[in-house]
């Protein structure tokens, strides 16, 4: 028996609850071994694949030792564990567990709206104080390398083991980096982003480690499961437009103009994005085709498979 294709998504709180409602989506139900607090599943519906139940950190360092194939996580989890692109590769990003990795300092700092009043006030802070500027963060690769594009060098880290935001107020940093959703935590603590203080915009991603082993069976395995996320992802912003073919030299035509416009024909009809099926539907009825009825798919499943073709690509 071959082994199975690991997959590792959060076991607990609301991004594990998003990713199962996901899969789930797709045509995937999670199955936990052991109950509720087991840490091993099964996908029903994708045969040959094992599901470990990890911390959202934990995920990203299996990824990037190649202890599981597949994994979800927060695309800010995957960058601080540093170049990203030599131990794994980002397939999809999901559209959930979105958070914002900004800079952010005192309100109180009035002169302070950018990085590089944040370069003079560090300088000034040493000359000052012969200390550095403290920043409290838990992530300490993409402050290093965000403040050195910004050329900001008369500083320190604090590595942050709690709540991040207080540490200004509390007097253990002079500005923090550190996630964030709305910001409304940051306003609370006395905070303000800066301008251009926005280092990334994470999201959760399903994720390939280029250090694990891939079998031939692991990547039919996987390429399963990337062919229905990409049917269900595809689906989801297309609709069909179908109606009695006359077979007219009016219909071609507006057929014809449809499909320029990057609308796809189908038997008996064609698939268009949603935002633009009202505006098709209008147009072959205004060449006298009808009634058009206007249907959203649930998968739609093409030859090609991008997600598929990039890990393919990178594994073997």
């Amino acid at each position: 028996m071959s082994e199975p294709l690991i997959i590792a998504i959060p076991s607990k709180g609301r991004l594990k609850e998003q990713v199962e409602a996901w899969l789930a989506d797709c045509g995937l139900t999670l199955s936990i071994s052991g109950g509720a607090r087991g840490y091993i599943a099964d996908l029903k519906g994708l045969p040959g694949a094992q599901v470990r139940l990890l911390s959202a950190a934990d995920i990203a360092d299996a990824l990037g030792a190649g202890e599981v194939h597949l994994g979800v996580t927060g695309e800010d989890l995957l960058r601080e564990r540093g170049d990203l692109e030599s131990r794994a590769v980002l397939l999809r990003a999901l559209g959930f567990g979105r958070a914002d990795l900004v800079v952010a300092v005192p309100r109180s700092w009035l002169d302070v709206d950018a990085m590089a009043d944040l370069e003079e006030v560090a300088h000034d802070y040493l000359a000052r104080t012969g200390r550095r500027m403290r920043v409290a963060t838990k992530y300490l690769a993409q402050t290093r390398g965000f403040f050195a594009r910004h050329g900001v060098v008369d500083y320190r880290i604090t590595e942050s083991g709690g709540a991040t935001e207080g540490a200004p107020a509390s007097g253990a940093a002079e500005l923090i980096v550190d996630i964030t959703t709305t910001g409304a935590t940051l306003a609370a603590n006395g905070l303000k982003i800066l301008a251009d203080g926005l280092i990334l915009q994470s999201q959760a991603q399903l994720t390939a480690s280029l250090k694990a082993a891939w079998s031939p069976d692991q990547l039919a395995v996987a390429e399963r499961l990337l062919r229905a996320v990409e049917g269900r992802a595809s689906a989801l912003t297309h609709s069909t437009l179908v109606w009695p073919a006359t077979g007219s030299a009016a219909e071609a035509k507006a057929v014809q103009r449809l499909t320029a416009a990057g609308a796809s024909t189908r038997p008996h009809g064609l698939m268009i994005e949603t935002a633009r099926a009202t505006e098709a539907a209008q147009a072959l009825t205004a060449a006298g085709l009808g009634p058009v009825t206007v249907a959203q798919p649930d998968f739609v499943f093409d030859v090609d498979c991008a997600a598929f073709a990039a890990l393919k690509q990178r594994v073997l």
